[in-house]
């Protein structure tokens, strides 16, 4: 028996199969560029392709595109990711107290207490220190993205960088590029710069508190760990599944859900052959004119989303 989750972000989406112990047996890292549906889809499609037909007994979607991703799948649990990374954070260490997350598009600060989220904060508006920033950074400087932590631990004098919002920090970087600062000195400052900026920002207010567990994908960046243990004087933690937390969460939740329930949804790794078709119209049935977003499987509408008052994504057509 195996469990699924699907965490589908606007960079990435993961995919992970968790045995009744809840190990990871197989987790994937994939680009969603902006398809979500062809993602989900070639995820499910490498699982068939190595594992066959196995029997899964519960599947979960999390992330920015977990509706849809419900819908495609049949989906036994749908959670937010501060519920995601927190459950599969706790089922590795009950001590954890504090989560730092930071993905691809934006990050969190998630507290716990006795078990349970107490607190929690999230940055979706600057994109300064989350993945995709210090990706185009990185290729600004010439270097591997794998590279950039190694080149910041070197570093002797980091300079002091601006990093208060993506741009100030882009456009002082290059201002000390054009003064000859060294890359270390540089990537090193920008950093330190990117943690003042969660702590400023994202944990402003909050009681940071040992244990801490560093998530997302910015945890494989060794420079952003060493400058958030510099900042908060604490050692902070890494999960050997790091970027995958979130799957690894809503795959636990599903588990659960489906436990309780008896039976679940999931409609099995057949559908990643399956010739999903999406669709937009523009509901007249009052004002708002919302824009809806129709899912369609061999012409059966399987999920729609987008309107405000729940008269499509509430009501599944067949």
């Amino acid at each position: 028996m195996y469990y699924l989750g699907v965490d589908v972000g606007s960079v990435s989406t993961d995919v992970v199969l968790l045995d009744e112990s809840m190990n990871v047996v197989e987790g994937l890292y994939l680009r969603t560029r902006g398809k979500p549906i062809a993602a989900v889809q070639e995820g499910l499609k490498m699982l068939k392709d190595k594992y066959g037909e196995i029997e899964i007994g519960a599947a979960g979607t999390t992330g920015s595109g977990r509706q849809i991703a419900s819908a495609l799948i049949g989906a036994d649990a749908v959670k937010n990711e501060i519920t995601a990374h927190a459950v599969a954070a706790l089922e590795i260490d009950k001590d954890v107290r504090t989560i730092i997350e930071i993905g691809g598009q934006d990050s969190k600060i998630i507290i716990l207490k006795d078990g349970v989220v107490s607190d929690f904060a999230m940055n979706t508006v600057c994109a300064a220190g989350t993945g995709s920033f210090l990706d185009r950074q990185a290729e600004r400087l010439g270097i591997g993205i794998e590279d950039f932590g190694e080149y910041a631990l070197k570093s002797k004098n980091p300079v002091r960088i601006a990093g208060r919002c993506a741009v100030f920090a882009e456009s002082d970087m290059i201002h000390k590029q054009q003064l000859g600062y060294n890359q270390e000195d540089i990537i090193g400052g920008l950093c330190e710069a990117l943690v003042r900026n969660y702590l400023n920002n994202v944990a402003k207010g909050k009681d940071i508190e040992p244990k801490i567990f560093f998530q997302g994908g910015v945890a494989a960046n060794r420079g952003m760990r060493t400058a958030f243990e510099s900042a908060i004087g604490h050692e902070i933690f890494v999960p050997r599944h790091y970027n995958m937390m979130g799957a690894i969460g809503a795959a636990i939740i599903a588990r659960d859900a489906a436990v309780k329930k008896g039976s679940t949804n999931f409609k099995g790794l057949v559908i990643a052959e399956n010739n999903f078709v999406s669709k937009s119209f523009e509901c007249e049935g009052c004002s708002n004119r919302c824009e809806v977003v129709r899912i369609e499987d061999n012409k059966e509408t399987v999920g729609c989303f987008g309107d405000r008052c729940g008269k499509w994504s509430n009501k599944i057509a067949i």
